[in-house]
């Protein structure tokens, strides 16, 4: 009451809260996977709808491995942009239900957008090339530009002597204006390395090679 006095209890009521129900079966794989070149840098992909037994709520789009695209589940089509002319893709689509279950991939689609592709609008430019030593050891340090295009570039290879040396991903915090890397090149001065790099650009294909540098260990240049 107003003084703050309780009253008696009421009468005791039980009760049980449903088990959580476990959703653990994916979508069907969509079917029909169809697709046509819309331009020199877009693809428009249609599929027949997948089924699920409590629905599906998106698609997803994949180039090769890489997702690059997603609809709501009440769609059976999508256009996919910023591609590169004369460039082959292989695209797939998944389905995804609400409790995260994704569908085996349906039939691939092939497709080649036309035009010409253009791979130095696509390379990382101003490569710059040092070496220096620390810890008994030589390193390789370099510093470039990145391609400018659709979407911030989050992932490097870097090729050494004609071979790929390593992959560089960054997280959300991937430089716009100037890339940096450093890494092991061996514990001997005076050997002689060409190194240059590519980035994977938004529609998940590499890109062009940067142009080629030179870098000796032990001569910081």
């Amino acid at each position: 009451d107003a003084d703050g006095r309780l009253g008696p209890r009421s009468r005791e009521v039980r009760a049980t809260t449903p088990a959580a129900v476990t959703d653990d079966t994916p979508p069907t794989r969509p079917g029909d996977t169809r697709g046509r070149a819309a331009g020199a840098r877009a693809v428009r992909l249609t599929w027949a709808a997948s089924t699920d037994d409590r629905g599906v709520v998106s698609y997803d789009i994949h180039q090769g491995g890489t997702k690059v695209h997603s609809v709501g589940g009440d769609r059976t089509s999508a256009q996919v942009t910023g591609l590169r002319p004369g460039t082959r893709y292989t695209f797939t689509v998944r389905a995804r239900d609400a409790a995260d279950n994704v569908s085996p991939a349906g039939a691939a689609v092939r497709l080649t957008t036309p035009g010409s592709d253009d791979a130095a609008a696509t390379a990382p430019t101003a490569l710059r090339a040092s070496s220096h030593r620390a810890d008994g050891a030589y390193y390789i340090d370099l510093s470039w530009v990145p391609p400018r295009g659709d979407g911030v570039i989050t992932e490097y290879q870097i090729e050494l002597d004609g071979r790929a040396a390593t992959s560089l991903v960054y997280g959300d915090e991937a430089p716009r204006e100037r890339a940096e890397y450093s890494f092991y090149a061996g514990t001997q001065a005076g050997v002689t390395h060409r190194v240059r790099v590519r980035a994977r650009l938004s529609d998940g294909t590499w890109g062009g090679f940067s142009a080629e540098r030179k870098v000796t260990t032990g001569t910081g240049g």
